[in-house]
């Protein structure tokens, strides 16, 4: 069988985690996730975002990129839970809006992501999970981590705004949009498989046919 390597992109809280563990699961692939309960910064990040929010660029821009390089080169498909594009897409860009990152810091971000991302194979898929900000507000609640206590609509309704005009002008691979507020990967298989078949259809350029969630 082709190798593909497959990156799953959204807001937080849109499912990607979940999609990432089923398909692997389902399909035999490697799996990468986004760096949460080990990261040294996302804690002190959601505290005080303007004394920390270059140095958890930095950190994920590092971690990303070594999950990148390594998943492409293994010989099995492999799918990875974010992709390094969304650190500079959208959070950088967040934290140059909100003023937690100075011009003068993302300018020197850009130069090092640009310089890195520059060195990496594109992957085959991307997916991105679209989900309105009201429910990504009421599953982060619903989670209760204390490092998310501080996200607001207003952060996840600006991150939303930049994941459109980012994935309109994405041509490193073919993107594949799924809308997951309905969707439960965990719980209703018939979910998962439907997203595979769509998987399948994208990589083989099929064109694609949406489905119902119930």
């Amino acid at each position: 069988m082709a190798k593909h390597f497959v990156l799953v992109a959204g807001n937080i809280s849109s499912g990607k985690t979940s999609l990432t563990e089923g398909l692997g699961g389902r399909l035999g692939w490697a799996t990468a996730y986004e760096s949460v309960a080990d990261n040294p910064y996302l804690s002190d990040f959601y505290s005080d975002m303007q004394a920390w929010a270059f140095h958890l660029q930095i950190f994920f821009l590092g971690h990303r990129a070594i999950q990148h390089m390594a998943l492409a080169r293994i010989p099995q498909s492999a799918i990875i839970d974010r992709s390094i594009y969304e650190d500079a897409e959208i959070f950088a860009r967040a934290a140059l809006n909100l003023g937690t990152i100075s011009e003068r810091d993302y300018q020197t971000y850009r130069c090092v992501f640009d310089l890195v991302v520059g060195s990496l194979p594109p992957p085959d898929l991307l997916i991105y999970l679209r989900t309105p900000v009201e429910v990504l507000l009421d599953r982060i609640r619903a989670r209760g981590r204390d490092m998310e206590k501080g996200i607001s609509f207003e952060y996840l309704n600006l991150l939303d705004s930049y994941y459109h005009e980012w994935l309109a002008g994405f041509d490193l691979c073919p993107v594949l949009s799924i809308r997951s507020d309905d969707l439960d990967f965990v719980h209703r298989p018939q979910h998962l498989e439907k997203v595979v078949e769509r998987i399948q259809d994208k990589l083989l350029g099929r064109e694609e046919i949406e489905f119902p969630t119930n």
